[in-house]
């Protein structure tokens, strides 16, 4: 599964920073806004243990994490809903992103100048909230004027339709956004094509001082409130330390600069947990002397469908997955271990995968 997370904010709050910790792929970090003109997208590999695990158990020819894109998006401003700054290019690539990490400034510094002058994370926070919802506004009123045409017709579907876009509108109107109402299916039904900005699913990034690192400050408690009130998430990160640890090149090294600080995982972990919680993932295991690879799937799906990320006949010849759970192959050590011991399951197309399965497939086609 292709899925991408777009990192975004006001100029200079430490969204590129960030996303070079991140990423190999460097973006340019300058003191000026806009310094990020095209999106950035960096392949992340997924920290996961339990992949070092059954490396150690099955001693494979290679390893394969499982992946996560971070898009690093241009600056927005004030007016951007109106195409100012670089907003209709902001626009158009948040549309494409599955999360949004919104990276709001929680530090002074006076050598990184901010582009309204002062440090107000929930006005930074409500600045980008308004142009979004400004241009879902008019994405909503668009589709309100086609379906109106429509429902002069006679249409009654339209109608119900349209009596969705109009709860919508008025959401909107009320300067709130689309994920923090609860919907119907057949509500959602009448959006889906139009990508709502604000129906996406967010994580705030407090990116946070040094010294803050473990408590945070004053600036991030206000986001912290703030989220809450949505029921959003928020991480504290220190972008300039993420940028330290990213240029160790081996775990350990990484592991000893952590203990430093005193901190158990970098930002870049959290962040990660986070967005796969945030959009429902969970991981399952492959597993064998070629290859110990991880999957992402959404939780809840089916065998036959966890296949269908392997490859598209997987899922189309579905006939049964073998399944070991982690713990099982833990401690009867291998795959020949765990089935004479009785804990090798054979499942069928209706078989919901659990986080950290480890599966084989058979499939005919």
């Amino acid at each position: 599964m292709a899925l991408r997370c777009g990192i975004v904010g006001l100029p200079n709050v430490g969204k590129s920073t960030l996303f070079n910790a991140l990423s190999n792929n460097k973006a340019e970090a300058a003191n000026f806004p806009f310094c990020t003109i095209e999106p950035n997208v960096g392949v992340i590999s997924v920290p996961d243990e339990r992949l070092e695990m059954l490396k150690d158990l099955v001693n494979p020819q290679k390893v394969t994490p499982t992946t996560f894109e971070f898009v690093d998006i241009a600056g927005l401003v004030k007016g951007a809903s109106k195409g100012e700054g670089l907003g209709n290019q902001f626009l158009a690539n948040i549309r494409e992103v599955d999360a949004i990490a919104h990276v709001v400034r929680c530090f002074e510094n006076e050598n990184i100048v901010h582009v309204d002058g002062r440090i107000k994370p929930i006005a930074d926070k409500e600045i980008i909230d308004t142009e979004l919802q400004l241009k879902d506004l008019e994405s909503v009123e668009k589709k309100i004027a086609k379906v109106e045409r429509t429902v002069k017709g006679g249409d009654p579907k339209a109608k119900k339709e349209l009596a969705s876009l109009q709860m919508y509108r008025d959401v909107l109107l009320e300067g709130k956004n689309i994920r923090s109402i609860e919907s119907t299916e057949e509500q959602l039904e009448a959006i889906e094509d139009l990508q709502l900005l604000t129906g996406k699913p967010v994580i705030y990034v407090a990116n946070v001082d040094e010294g803050s690192i473990h408590t945070g400050n004053a600036f991030s408690n206000e986001l912290v409130a703030k989220a809450k009130e949505e029921g959003a998430e928020v991480i504290i990160v220190c972008a300039a330390i993420e940028a330290q640890i990213a240029e160790f090149d081996t775990l350990e090294d990484r592991k000893v600069f952590l203990a430093e600080y005193g901190l158990k995982e970098s930002g870049l972990n959290k962040l990660i947990k986070a967005a796969y919680t945030l959009l429902n993932l969970i991981t399952y295991f492959t597993a064998g002397e070629k290859e110990v690879r991880a999957w992402t799937i959404h939780r809840g799906w089916k065998a036959p469908q966890a296949a269908g990320v392997i490859h598209s006949d997987f899922e189309k010849g579905f006939i049964k997955a073998e399944v070991i759970k982690l713990p099982d192959y833990q401690t009867y050590k291998t795959e020949s271990g765990c089935r004479d011991a009785g804990k090798l399951a054979i499942e069928g197309k209706e078989y919901v995968v659990k986080d950290g399965d480890i599966m084989h497939f058979r499939f005919n086609v």
